[in-house]
């Protein structure tokens, strides 16, 4: 795979885990306000490192770590995606997935080859929003489908929304929560401006929504609602 990151320890990607978080080089959303743009933007690739080295850092981690998180970038979009998966399943490591819902036919890959125990997916925001906030047309044609397969397949999961001021309002968490009714857990993230691929986006001094009026309604369609 293209690993462009690798944190040998977390206790916060994995809930109720401690686990290894592998980053994958390459999305195709341009999200203005991802933070992790040296793994998105090709102008600001780094190095990739080497697999075999960090499956053979796991394997002595064996025992002492529960698992590992793949992030990225999208790693849905890594051809060997399930290779690699498959070899952490060999070291009995729970393996999760973080991913942007925009390839649901991996992720059906993935559980029908029983080669993922966690589920995480990133909402946007509502569908009429989504080409304007991943910054690429078309974008939210798989969304749907990536929903229904991920509540579908009973294995833990989580959908999350980043609460972007400027670029969601409080309305938009009725649509939202639709999209996301009766899945079992859903978090809104709270927006810090740090490193992102595009620094004008919000602008400087732009309100965000007010979290807990966003979680209220949140709560009308998905019955376990944290802010984060």
């Amino acid at each position: 795979m293209k690993i462009g990151g690798f944190q040998k320890v977390s206790l916060i990607d994995y809930p109720g885990r401690v686990c290894a978080v592998v980053f994958t080089q390459g999305c195709n959303f341009r999200c203005p306000f991802c933070h992790n743009p040296e793994l998105v933007d090709p102008g600001r690739f780094e190095p990739l490192l080497d697999e075999a080295e960090i499956l053979a850092f796991l394997e002595k981690r064996r025992g002492k770590l529960d698992g590992v998180s793949i992030t990225g970038g999208e790693p849905t979009l890594q051809p060997d995606l399930a290779a690699f998966a498959g070899r952490l399943k060999k070291m009995e490591f729970l393996v999760k997935i973080d991913s942007n819902g925009s390839r649901p036919d991996v992720l059906k890959e993935l559980v029908e080859r029983r080669l993922v125990d966690y589920l995480a997916m990133d909402i946007k925001g509502p569908l009429k929003k989504y080409d304007t906030l991943t910054g690429v047309g078309n974008s939210g044609r798989e969304i749907r489908e990536s929903i229904a397969l991920i509540v579908a397949s009973g294995l833990p999961c989580e959908f999350r929304t980043t609460v972007v001021p400027s670029l969601l309002a409080e309305r938009d968490f009725r649509e939202i929560g639709k999209l996301v009714e009766n899945a079992p857990r859903f978090v809104l993230q709270r927006y810090a401006r740090t490193k992102q691929l595009d620094s004008a986006v919000p602008p400087p001094g732009a309100e965000p929504p007010d979290l807990e009026k966003c979680a209220e309604i949140m709560r009308q369609h998905v019955s376990q609602v944290r802010i984060r």
